[in-house]
């Protein structure tokens, strides 16, 4: 166990799994074949609450309700990086977002997109692109980003933090979420929430990928973007009950926005 704490994670950042043949990527996107697999093998259970996935569905209402008070999403244009199957993105939209949200998981786009038409959620729309394709695409075209729950998933999280701050506008707000790295989130988000009280599956999270605020402050600045306000994310497994706090030592936010 000693060696999940090692502080060197710049190789395992590096390294990719090799795609496999079937595997069609964008040339130089920022992901792993691997995670993409992991995520598409559960896309049929995004949108069933009792699932994998459940989490995400109860702690949606509170990282939305945050990010709503540091910016309006009535009438903007609202970029989610990693959209999975949609949780957010539609929540955005039926917030009054018009919303684009963007994967590389071929399978999870898709259940997002049946989950719009049958819910009929307006002003939403998704893609199957990369957020550094997207950012030479249409540079400074969104009001608001966000990036949750993504970057301790891909290789190279300082590079989709500079995609996310090329694709809003002057002035706009970008949002991040992650997991801290020291052996407290080790023990909650790993060991807890994966082999105790199998909340997710085995092997959802790899530590070395973990990323302290310290770290992810380092690429917002070098990205030109001014962190405005963080904030913690707490879970009691007794109660089963998610809250917001001040304590960043496990998941937590960033609201960052970018010079006008």
């Amino acid at each position: 166990m000693r060696a999940r704490f090692q502080e060197d994670i710049g190789d395992n950042r590096a390294m990719q799994t090799n795609p496999s043949p079937n595997t069609q990527m964008p040339n130089h996107s920022n992901a792993d074949p691997a995670e993409l697999a992991k995520f598409s093998e559960l896309a049929h259970r995004w949108w069933d609450k009792n699932s994998e996935f459940k989490p995400l569905h109860e702690i949606n209402p509170l990282r939305l309700e945050w990010m709503k008070a540091q910016t309006a999403f009535e009438g903007k244009r609202v970029l989610d990086v990693g959209c999975g199957g949609g949780i957010l993105s539609d929540a955005m939209a039926r917030s009054g977002a018009e919303v684009m949200g963007i994967d590389l998981a071929t399978k999870a786009l898709s259940v997002a997109k049946l989950h719009a038409l049958e819910a009929e959620t307006p002003n939403v729309s998704y893609r199957e692109v990369s957020v550094e394709d997207l950012a030479a695409e249409q540079p400074e075209s969104f009001d608001v980003v966000t990036c949750m729950e993504m970057m301790e998933h891909v290789p190279d999280p300082a590079a989709i933090v500079a995609a996310c701050a090329k694709l809003v506008k002057p002035g706009g707000t970008v949002f991040f979420s992650t997991i801290n790295r020291n052996p407290k989130s080790f023990l909650f988000a790993i060991v807890g929430a994966e082999y105790v009280l199998n909340m997710l599956p085995k092997g959802t999270h790899t530590y070395a990928k973990f990323i302290k605020p310290a770290e992810l402050a380092a690429f917002c600045r070098a990205a030109d973007l001014e962190v405005k306000r963080t904030r913690g994310l707490e879970y009691n497994p007794l109660t089963k009950h998610y809250w917001l706090s001040d304590d960043t030592s496990v998941n937590y936010m960033f609201a960052t926005t970018k010079a006008p």
